[in-house]
């Protein structure tokens, strides 16, 4: 979609994030929001996926959370099967190495008539406030919000600190 005007992104919306290894009862609680707005959402719709490999527990990541998570090819890899049924063909996901996704704000800058981008998913804490900030720093006159109903973090407090850091770099937070 060259001439997409909206963009939903949803963030690492995957089984080890909801009810896997490092599952939460509040992600788990977003799926049916995430998917209510997915099928509702005017424009184009991208995923991202954090990825990891078996090596994980010697990265700098695997050494400050030792839980092996989004091990590619893995069950918990997989976008989360209530929304997976969503997407539809020639839809991008984004497989992502670290929290943010460079390949994703390089995308959306590419889009010629881009007026919003919209983020969900998780963790409100870590990956979405990184992709906001990125695509933030990229494009500083799109319109960047996130939905608070179509996220979860790590824990509540951090959920709502993040809400408040994106609110304070000018991210609409809905």
């Amino acid at each position: 979609m060259d001439n997409a005007k909206n963009v939903l992104v949803v963030v690492d919306m995957q089984k080890d994030f909801i009810d896997g290894a490092l599952g939460t009862k509040e992600a788990v609680e977003i799926v049916d929001n995430v998917a209510e707005m997915i099928k509702g959402f005017d424009g184009e719709v991208v995923f991202t996926r954090d990825t990891h490999f078996d090596n994980y527990l010697e990265t700098q990541e695997g050494k400050k959370l030792p839980v092996p998570h989004c091990i590619k090819g893995s069950d918990g890899w997989e976008i989360d099967k209530k929304l997976e049924v969503l997407r539809l063909d020639g839809m991008k996901v984004f497989d992502k190495l670290t929290f943010g996704s460079m390949e994703l704000a390089d995308y959306l800058k590419s889009l010629p008539a881009l007026e919003s981008v919209t983020l969900i998913g998780l963790c409100t804490d870590i990956c979405v406030i990184s992709n906001a900030l990125l695509i933030k720093a990229a494009l500083p006159e799109v319109n960047i919000s996130v939905v608070e109903r179509c996220c979860a973090g790590v824990t509540p407090e951090s959920h709502q600190n993040a809400l408040e850091a994106m609110k304070m770099c000018q991210i609409d937070i809905q």
